[in-house]
């Protein structure tokens, strides 16, 4: 079972982020199940979203203590936050951030640290500061979890009853992700 746990402040798109994972995972035919964590927190507060994803069926429901997988939507988190607590040798990050990543303070190997400057792309592509889909790209190369055709499927299961115009930007966003 592949266990991803992610941090974010609301209004940044984390509770979506676990639910495209999800969908992205189960249409590689995967289980899977995301769910939030937060309380009355409000937009800019840090909060934490999960997911799980295996190719049996999953029955655990608490959160995710020990990831596989740690996606950081906002590096600021990194000074205020223990995101990396639970994490070992053996997990990955990504993390949302314009710094190379010797620049950061993450007690992670090297190799298993990866930096997007998601929130660029976003802007860039979107228009909004909501990295959510440029995170599921970086996904969809920097792991094995779900391809890139997967995510984009997912994208489009997720915002069907949206704009078609922010889908076609969405997917865009993943593409460009992808290719970096």
């Amino acid at each position: 079972m592949k266990q991803i746990r992610i941090h974010g402040r609301g209004g940044q798109g984390v509770v979506t982020a676990a639910e495209l994972i999800a969908i992205a995972a189960f249409y590689e035919g995967k289980e899977s199940q995301a769910f939030p964590s937060f309380g009355v927190e409000r937009t800019g507060a840090p909060i934490e979203s999960f997911v799980r994803i295996d190719k049996h069926p999953i029955r655990t429901r608490e959160q995710v203590q020990n990831p596989d997988l740690l996606i950081i939507q906002d590096a600021t988190l990194l000074g205020t936050t223990d995101v990396t607590k639970g994490c070992d040798k053996n997990t990955v990050a990504i993390i949302n951030t314009a710094k190379n990543k010797s620049e950061l303070n993450i007690d992670l190997p090297d190799e298993n640290v990866f930096v997007i400057n998601a929130t660029k792309i976003a802007l860039d592509v979107i228009g909004k500061n909501i990295v959510n889909t440029v995170i599921l790209g970086s996904i969809a190369k920097d792991t094995d979890l779900f391809s890139l055709a997967s995510a984009k499927r997912a994208i489009k299961q997720k915002f069907a009853e949206k704009d078609k115009s922010l889908v076609e930007k969405n997917n865009k966003a993943v593409e460009k992700a992808f290719k970096i």
